[in-house]
């Protein structure tokens, strides 16, 4: 019997069927992040997981040995918000983007935003480009 491949791993899911996920207006901001997260990592989306929307990829070890692979960039669309997957303890490394983020919750890797209409659009294309330069430069 073959391995069962990692939880954390790239699909052939098709995007558009994660998207969908997304409902109402929700669904219009799921292709927005679609296309920001693309051009700001210049990746093409990959599902993973089977609820993730990655762009790029890299590995990971940590000192207990334990790796895997994980997207550069990466979120979730849902029928209740998106999350965001961003580099560890983004809140506290960038306060200053946090604070005028507008209305989220977060917590240490994870950015829930309900709806983007508020979200300071500046802020939170500064949060995804400082995440990926911070991981490129940590597996570089």
């Amino acid at each position: 019997m073959a391995p069962k491949p990692p939880a954390m791993s790239p699909s052939d899911l098709p995007v558009a069927e994660v998207l969908d996920r997304a409902t109402g207006p929700r669904r219009a901001e799921a292709d927005e992040l679609l296309a920001l997260l693309g051009e700001i990592s210049g990746e093409q989306p990959v599902v993973w997981a089977g609820r993730i929307i990655g762009f790029g990829e890299y590995e990971y070890r940590y000192e207990s040995g334990h790796g895997g692979r994980a997207p550069l960039l990466a979120f979730a669309p849902g029928p209740a918000r998106h999350t965001i997957y961003l580099v560890n303890d983004f809140p506290q490394r960038w306060p200053d983007l946090v604070a005028v983020l507008g209305k989220h919750r977060a917590s240490k890797a994870c950015l829930y935003l309900t709806r983007l209409t508020g979200v300071d659009r500046v802020a939170l294309r500064e949060l995804l480009e400082r995440s990926l330069a911070e991981t490129r430069s940590s597996v570089g």
